[in-house]
């Protein structure tokens, strides 16, 4: 019988992770695979979030009744099932070194890479900015991998651990897609400790073959579609009473089709750089009676506590503006660091009024919306800061730094 139930993908990092460290236990897992999609229908089911409330995944389900979410809490879990274990570590500093690395990796390496490969994949919104940032900002938490394992051979002492096993598994799709030849040569501890890890049997039991990019994939944008050629006019009928026009399906549909489009808006902002190139022709367009400007920032800020949570709960607000898309651009940001952080941004509506807009998502009310004034140097510099993500903010006399952030688009 197994000794629970895991809903993951056997390809996700995450979920490998907690497979290979119940394999090298022999500790048996069954899988259920699950879409890393939270929207996705079962992942919103009364069923599931029961076991993961957010609706994400890895998530633990034991034979027991025993529920469990977040990666790390299950990772532990399944491997502290066998006392006699070693990946947990010896002593009481080996463990709390282990579950430094472990948060390390999640929490900063992962998300990271996963800015840099995501739009490359096409499993995100492209824009060149963002992912080069993304890039340089990933390379930077690998360089302390690099740093710590030029002197050793694991990442905490002198033998296999958790920590290793949940760090590599994490990495598998970078070196995959971005990690190519030129990053391997220039960073051989990090390559000789990953390679060392993957052909373990534990992990080569549940991934048997790890691929690695010769050169960092590159961004292909979508191909146009063709429009079909315009049928040959019907003959003449006889005329009809005129049918009642549709209802619009969205309340900004009303408003019909504007001069500047907003899709043209948003290549401009998304193959050019934004400061130089892309606000300059935003200015130039921009159609003050079609469009209103607003800033929109987070109501609770005092509530924040990691960076990245922050920067998720925006993907999330983003996630259910979908049905707005048509009439929206914007960026929000995460600014400051861990335990002191707050979500600002600003976003460009059509029409006049925001609540159009923004209320086909639930969880509006958690903004505050200040219309901005297109006409107003200090606005149009709030605009500017806000979709570029390049500069600090100031809030109560405190500067914060620019932390992670989100383009809806």
């Amino acid at each position: 019988m197994a000794f629970g139930k895991l809903y993951g993908l056997p390809d996700n990092g995450r979920t490998l992770a907690i497979l290979v460290a119940a394999k090298h236990n022999d500790l048996d897992l069954e899988l259920v695979k699950t879409e890393a999609n939270s929207a996705a229908t079962f992942n919103s089911s009364a069923e599931y979030r029961k076991i993961s409330p957010v609706g994400k995944i890895p998530a633990f389900e034991g034979a027991n009744g025993f529920t469990l979410s977040e990666v790390i809490a299950i990772a532990v879990y399944v491997t502290s099932q066998n006392e006699k274990t070693t990946l947990l570590g010896k002593t009481k500093q080996d463990y709390a070194s282990i579950l430094r690395w472990l948060s390390f990796a999640n929490a900063e390496v992962l998300p990271k890479l996963g800015a840099w490969y995501r739009p490359l994949m096409g499993l995100d919104g492209y824009n060149k900015k963002t992912v080069d940032e993304a890039a340089k900002n990933a390379l930077k938490a690998l360089a302390v991998l690099e740093s710590h394992l030029t002197a050793n051979t694991f990442l905490v002492g002198e033998r296999i651990t958790l920590a290793d096993i949940f760090a590599a598994s994490l990495l598998t799709r970078a070196f995959a897609t971005v990690l190519d030849k030129t990053f391997r040569q220039e960073n051989p501890a990090v390559t000789r400790w990953y390679n060392t890890i993957v052909n373990q049997d534990s992990f080569k039991a549940v991934f048997p073959e790890p691929k690695f990019a010769e050169e960092c994939i590159k961004y292909t944008p979508p191909k146009k579609e063709e429009k079909p050629k315009a049928a040959a006019p019907a003959p003449a009928a006889e005329e009809k009473p005129a049918a009642e026009a549709p209802k619009p399906k969205h309340p900004l549909e009303a408003l019909g089709k504007p001069t500047l489009i907003l899709d043209e808006w948003k290549r401009q902002f998304s193959n050019n750089d934004p400061r130089t190139e892309a606000m300059p022709w935003f200015w130039k367009n921009f159609k003050a009676d079609e469009y209103s400007l607003w800033k929109v920032d987070y109501k609770y800020n005092n509530e924040l506590k990691l960076t990245f949570m922050a920067n998720n709960l925006i993907g999330g607000f983003h996630a259910r503006l979908e049905a707005s898309r048509k009439y929206l651009f914007g960026a929000q940001s995460v600014y400051g660091v861990n335990y002191d952080c707050i979500v600002n941004g600003a976003f460009m509506v059509r029409g006049q009024e925001w609540e159009p807009a923004f209320q086909v998502g639930p969880d509006w009310e958690g903004y505050t919306y200040t219309k901005l004034d297109a006409s107003n140097e200090a606005d149009r510099k709030v605009i500017e800061d806000m979709w570029a993500q390049d500069v600090p903010v100031t809030v109560d006399g405190k500067t914060l730094e620019w932390a992670d952030g989100h383009v809806f688009k």
